[in-house]
């Protein structure tokens, strides 16, 4: 009698191979069984472009509204309209201008810009564009609304539904346009000239609207993840 037959964890190997060679049965590349197995790979190699693009998206509207969070001062109740569009134009949209001279400071004279610079002042030239057509952020105009806001942590990106967002653009600076009024149907309306433009669902996975709503322009969001370092 053979080793391998009195020992069992010989056998459970043994087993194990057999399974493994069966599972790694090469088929065809003509067959049907072939022409099934490669539309799987295909949908789920799909499905975790999908997955990982959705992460990718939530991870940069996060980053861009816990900016506007962490620069709401402590003892203020909600900020005025003026006030916003100050936040806007002297903190978040300068808020590369360090990282910009860092770098254009460390370029050697004649030297092509470094492909940072390139991506920092395209970011800067994108949000610049966004707030001149339209910037959506959460409405820090309503003391409920930015209560509701000052809840979230900062991440999940879904609680966020709970939160009435605005519409803002530099070149008509007394306009406020409403672009989602969330799930919270305590928050009133501010005292500014505005337009309706969502229902109250804030889908941010799909980002699916319906009912009224503003087109979108200046919207691409580029992230600090994104510029190499």
């Amino acid at each position: 009698m053979t080793a391998s037959a009195t020992n069992p964890k010989a056998k459970a190997v043994k087993k194990a191979e057999k399974s493994k060679q069966k599972a790694e049965k090469i088929f065809h590349p003509d067959s049907r069984k072939a022409g099934q197995l490669q539309r799987e790979t295909l949908r789920k190699h799909k499905l975790a472009q999908q997955v990982a693009k959705r992460g990718q998206k939530q991870k940069i509207q996060a980053n861009r509204y816990a900016f506007f969070l962490h620069e709401i001062p402590s003892e203020v109740p909600a900020l005025t309209l003026p006030e916003l569009h100050e936040l806007v134009k002297n903190v978040w949209l300068t808020k590369y201008d360090l990282a910009l001279q860092e770098e254009r400071t460390s370029r050697r004279k004649g030297r092509a810009k470094s492909s940072k610079e390139d991506q920092l002042e395209e970011l800067k030239k994108q949000e610049a564009e966004e707030y001149r057509t339209g910037l959506e952020l959460p409405d820090l105009l309503d003391p409920h609304n930015v209560g509701l806001f000052r809840q979230w942590d900062g991440v999940d990106v879904n609680y966020l539904r709970v939160v009435r967002f605005i519409r803002i653009c530099g070149e008509f600076p007394d306009v406020v346009h409403v672009a989602r009024l969330g799930r919270d149907k305590g928050i009133p309306l501010a005292n500014t000239q505005q337009e309706v433009s969502a229902e109250n669902e804030m889908d941010i996975d799909s980002d699916r609207k319906s009912g009224l709503e503003l087109e979108r322009t200046g919207s691409t969001m580029l992230g600090m993840d994104e510029i190499p370092s």
